[in-house]
């Protein structure tokens, strides 16, 4: 962000109590009538009114006045595990802290760069009522948000970010730096091939303990990037903490294949996202639940398939996998080796009920039959694998 001139408050990562407590020595060395804040680094939000698992810990956000503060909530917050409305109540692990130099703030607004396929490309969204989470606010005051789409072509224009930032209420004097701002902030956009800048609270405000004109500021960030273009931006993706992350995601992602998690029982093995959208929906038209969306894609080979099926077999709530494969660029018989040496090599028992069309298919229904095993259910089509897969539950 400070590549690009959005304006930030002072301050820095640490991974450890000691390195907080320099990072707060520092920033009271620079202004010693400064507030220090301490925030969590995790990936969700409603940090503030989280707690820690192991400790009882109450808010992984701290507005404190000393370095020894500073230190100690650190060292209760490093190591351990926040939840928020947000993180379920398994919570995700904090490994680093942010301090930063407290701000006077006199207002807080919302602002987010977003895609939109409504618009066809990205669009500005804005909120006087910041602070607080905008599907809240899109809830309860819908007229309070405000849109406006980007020309990909033209950029921002002047007359865009001045509405906006009237829209949200700033100050006549703090306006311009509003505007100029936003416009640092789709240059971001577009520099870090980004999908989502959201920035929340977009404040005005000044240092505490500094004699300085309010001004604009980036309180609170929330990034998101196109994963297509790691190759351009290897810095950022370097960042990635994978600790805050599925397990399951992360191994997917690994092998090469798309991955999410879901509530059900049946593990999904599929090629094509649309065929894995439809195969989860028959499985609930089925009186099943879906445990994962698992799109294998068109250039899998058999290493692939041996993985991915221990990515979805390893989920302790999968009581049964279907594996639903319409051979076009793969072929079902390279499908069906993967399977029956993943399955054979893992020892599993749980139903794997598999339907096979397309290039290839008649070897590869061979290759099933040929595995001898009682619990490798072969299935004439999608309707057919649906009903066995949920009646091996039951």
């Amino acid at each position: 962000m400070d590549k690009y001139a959005v304006r930030t408050q002072n301050g820095k990562h640490a991974s450890t109590a000691a390195e907080a407590r320099a990072v707060a020595e520092a920033l009271k060395a620079e202004n010693p009538g400064c507030e220090l804040i301490l925030k969590a680094q995790v990936h969700a939000g409603g940090r503030g009114k989280g707690h820690f698992i192991e400790n009882g810990l109450k808010g992984g956000v701290k507005v404190l006045t000393e370095v020894d503060e500073v230190e100690s909530f650190a060292e209760q917050m490093i190591g351990n595990t926040l939840v928020t409305k947000q993180t379920g109540e398994a919570g995700q692990p904090c490994s680093l802290v942010l301090v930063n130099e407290g701000l006077q703030i006199e207002s807080e607004k919302y602002f987010a760069i977003l895609m939109d396929r409504e618009y066809n490309g990205p669009v500005m969204v804005a909120s006087e009522q910041g602070g607080m989470d905008i599907e809240e606010v899109a809830e309860t005051s819908p007229d309070a948000i405000v849109t406006e789409p980007i020309d990909i072509f033209a950029g921002v224009q002047p007359e865009q970010t001045e509405r906006l930032a009237r829209s949200m209420g700033f100050k006549e004097e703090n306006i311009p730096e509003a505007q100029k701002q936003m416009s640092n902030m789709y240059d971001m956009f577009l520099g870090t091939d980004s999908t989502q800048v959201e920035i929340n609270p977009f404040a005005e405000g000044s240092y505490v303990g500094r004699d300085e004109k309010s001004t604009v500021f980036c309180v609170d960030a929330k990034l998101g990037f196109d994963g297509n273009s790691e190759f351009r931006h290897k810095e950022l993706f370097a960042m990635r903490d994978t600790s805050m992350e599925d397990a399951r995601d992360v191994e997917a992602d690994e092998i090469g294949v798309e991955y999410i998690g879901l509530d059900g029982n049946i593990g999904c093995m599929v090629n094509g996202a649309g065929l894995a959208m439809g195969t989860m929906d028959i499985i609930k038209l089925k009186g099943g639940d879906p445990a994962n969306f698992c799109d294998l894609g068109g250039g899998v080979n058999e290493q692939q398939v041996s993985a991915a099926f221990g990515v979805v077999a390893g989920d302790p709530n999968v009581k049964a996998v279907l594996v639903n494969i319409f051979g076009g660029i793969v072929q079902c018989d390279i499908v069906a080796e993967g399977i029956v040496k993943a399955y054979t090599s893992s020892g599993s028992t749980l139903p794997l009920i598999v339907r096979l069309e397309g290039t290839n298919a008649e070897a590869a229904r061979e290759i099933i039959a040929n595995a001898n095993i009682s619990t490798l259910i072969s299935a004439e089509d999608l309707d057919d694998a649906a009903i066995k897969a949920v009646a091996s539950i039951q």
